[in-house]
């Protein structure tokens, strides 16, 4: 598992909330005594790498294991299931049990549910005549801090499921954590939400406060002053690690795969990491060049014992310069191919909406040359929006001419994009243009390595999420209503719990007075993506907090962090 995160300068309390979850899970292993293996749901090892180390599952005699349809290899007479609630995971549950039972086996059996158990999932086990040979829980983890300021609800497919699926118990789960939140940090009183899962979710998000109410002393100021709830609809790392080949990061281990840690805890990379990537290798050049001389002067001249202790400290940063500047080099393999340069380019002039000919014959010159398809569906989902959908000819051409080269099983995620209003037929005149200039999207002369706009993020291109984020921070809605309609989905601003008839919590005006909450502390605001965040949206966020005159600050809650290309992959359908 790789590193956990390091939450001390977190402006939340992040710290206790990963020390309950690790005392949750704990509790959950302790109350089955003796040795015992645990099985973990793939996708939930990432999530947990962040929350405990393995070294702690190891002193209370936990055997570590990946669930799969592969036969359970342990000597282990408790076998403990942690999963999240998927049908498929019962399937390899199932198969792993009877494959126990038919060899002879005697073991005891546990299931704990990820956040939740769930009708369907125990129904299968049931169906399957394994579930009576099993105890079942719960492990609650509905949040899991990534980073001093980013806290996921792991939920990789809430868009999909959502959007296309009809499936909304991810907008339960979004309600129940940041519902969770406010048991430990006071009731949030200010609540704006842009898109219709945002807007249900924060309704969820009522109800529950009126059912199981939070109830905070009436002089104490909560420690989130706003919640802004945000739709992807309107806009490979993995949980602050990435996996490589050891070869990249330079060590002679042939086909070895190894996770390096990408959070606050390395300093290095909290410095470079929401810098514009051009930026990063400048800045990674300078510090090799200057630990370069250094080394010249200790080996030339005569040094003071002092100075030679400087030295020192700066060699201890040498593994981490070597990690990032393997890390930059690998990267530059991509980033400098004729095809990558290409696309982004692409992807200025169709945000830009300037050239619809030539963004259309773009797109068809990928599709027959059999580009890969998620490249070729991201840049036909950022066409559709931006152009209101497409005329129905070239619509309907395009489908064709993408089936063909794809193959008619993708006419399944060419539905699953039409449901989710990602690609769609025009029925109306674009209204791009009047967005981009009312929210300035487009800056010119954007300086990536001074930058003074969120634009240096995306090289001249300010995201339309943060532009939103940006509006509801300083003067709520109201002042961008006409804009906000012409966006899909509804929007709410609400007032919650005792400050709903103060005028104090009307809005948060950048004044500081208002800014700043009774006790003189800056004012927190969490913004929830549902559907997922960018690296370079997380960017953009952090360097509006640090701007000066801003006297909040900002903590950063998504369903997943995600790239175009893994959002995109979600709505590809495949055989088998």
């Amino acid at each position: 598992m790789a590193q956990i995160p390091n939450l001390d300068n977190a402006p939340l309390n992040l710290t206790s909330l990963r020390e309950q979850s690790q005392k949750e899970l704990l509790n959950i292993l302790k109350n089955i005594r003796g040795k015992k293996c645990l099985v973990i749901d793939p996708k939930l090892g990432s999530s947990l790498s962040s929350i405990i180390q393995t070294s702690l599952l190891k002193e209370h005699g936990v055997e570590l294991r990946h669930l799969s349809a592969d036969p359970l290899q342990t000597d282990c007479i408790k076998v403990v299931f942690l999963v999240r609630s998927q049908l498929d995971l019962m399937k390899f549950i199932c198969l792993n049990v009877q494959d126990d039972v038919s060899k002879g086996f005697q073991r005891e059996y546990f299931v704990y549910f990820v956040p939740r158990r769930t009708v369907v999932c125990e129904k299968i086990l049931e169906e399957e005549n394994v579930y009576n040979l099993m105890t079942i829980g719960e492990y609650p983890l509905y949040i899991v801090p990534l980073d001093e300021d980013v806290l996921s609800f792991e939920l990789d497919l809430a868009y999909k499921e959502s959007q296309v699926d009809g499936d909304t118990s991810s907008l339960w789960h979004i309600a129940k954590a940041i519902h969770k939140l406010e048991f430990s940090f006071g009731v949030i009183p200010n609540v704006r939400a842009k898109g219709k899962a945002s807007v249900r979710v924060a309704d969820i998000l009522n109800r529950m406060q009126a059912e199981e109410p939070v109830n905070s002393p009436d002089m104490v100021v909560p420690e989130i002053n706003t919640l802004i709830l945000l739709d992807r609809e309107c806009l490979h790392v993995n949980n602050g690690s990435v996996e490589l080949d050891a070869s990249i990061m330079g060590l002679q281990q042939e086909g070895k795969k190894i996770k390096v840690p990408l959070n606050s805890s390395d300093k290095l990379f909290k410095e470079i990491r929401d810098l514009n990537f051009e930026v990063v290798v400048q800045i990674l050049r300078q510090k090799a060049t200057s630990m370069k001389q250094d080394y010249t002067e200790v080996t030339t001249t005569t040094q003071s014992v002092s100075e030679l202790k400087d030295f020192v400290k700066k060699l201890n940063s040498l593994p981490e310069m070597t990690r990032h500047i393997n890390l930059a080099q690998h990267l530059s393999t991509f980033t400098s191919k004729p095809a990558f340069l290409g696309q982004l380019d692409m992807e200025h002039t169709i945000v830009e909406a300037q050239s619809y000919d030539i963004c259309f014959e773009y797109i068809e010159e990928l599709i027959h040359k059999q580009e890969p398809l998620v490249n070729v569906l991201r840049l036909l989902i950022l066409f559709s929006i931006t152009s209101s959908g497409l005329p129905k000819k070239q619509f309907d051409y395009l489908r064709r001419e993408l089936l063909h080269s794809y193959g008619f099983e993708h006419m399944a995620t060419l539905n699953n994009l039409e449901k989710a209003g990602l690609l769609r037929k025009q029925e109306s005149k674009s209204n791009w243009l009047t967005i981009k200039r009312a929210l300035q999207l487009v800056v010119e002369d954007t300086d990536t390595a001074n930058p003074n706009d969120i634009a240096y993020v995306f090289s001249g291109y300010a995201p339309l999420s943060i532009r939103l984020v940006q509006h509801a921070v300083r003067s709520g809605w109201r002042p961008i209503e006409e804009i906000l309609k012409l966006l899909p989905g509804p929007h709410s601003e609400t007032k919650r719990g005792r400050f709903s008839s103060s005028p104090s919590y009307d809005t948060l005006q950048a004044s500081a007075n208002i800014d700043k909450v009774a006790d003189g502390r800056r004012s927190l605001v969490l913004v929830v993506f549902i559907g997922g965040i960018t690296f370079a949206e997380i960017s953009a966020l952090r360097f509006l907090s640090a701007q000066e005159g801003m006297a909040y600050d900002l903590i950063v809650g998504t369903t997943k962090i995600v790239s175009g290309h893994s959002l995109a992959e979600t709505f590809v359908e495949r055989l088998g």
